[in-house]
């Protein structure tokens, strides 16, 4: 299957985007909208740091396993994601871009290593369903990380 990709730009520098990705936990604050029950593990951020969340999609649930399995900071977050007993994984990869002075564009590519013969027939709609997701996923990860800065009195520089 094709991966999904959904980017958003936010008045925010690369390097406090990547801090707040970087923490597994923050997660759930933009993404509880399709991706409940979070339980993390493992270190609090980076390399090896897990959660097993309830994917509710389609009509569909699913318990998916994430691990953050490659980083280069302050740029880019590969996630390794396995649900459906196994049979669907995939990676989820944020990559952090700087624009001009204090503002970064976020990427989300959303990429199926390999995928239950369902979704592949249903590989249109699968994909449709995965970029509405994310997309509503960016435009709170914009808003969560406005609220971070807020309450840690601004925007680093």
């Amino acid at each position: 299957m094709r991966p999904v990709t959904v980017s958003i730009d936010v008045p925010h520098p690369p390097e406090q985007v990547y801090d707040f990705l970087d923490v597994m936990a923050h997660h759930e604050r933009f993404t509880d909208h399709y991706l409940t029950n979070w339980r993390c593990g493992g270190p609090a951020r980076g390399l090896g740091s897990t959660a097993t969340v309830t994917a509710a999609l389609g009509g569909q649930k699913t318990d998916v396993s994430i691990e953050v399995v490659e980083v280069e900071a302050p740029r880019r977050i590969v996630e390794e994601n396995i649900s459906a007993g196994g049979r669907r994984r995939a990676h989820g990869t944020y990559t952090v871009e700087p624009l001009e002075p204090g503002r970064s564009r976020v990427t989300f590519t959303y990429s199926w290593v390999r995928a239950p013969l369902p979704d592949r027939l249903l590989s249109p709609l699968v994909r449709a369903t995965m970029r509405r997701a994310n997309t509503t996923a960016m435009h709170r990860l914009a808003t969560e990380l406005t609220r971070d800065s807020g309450a840690r009195g601004g925007t680093r520089t």
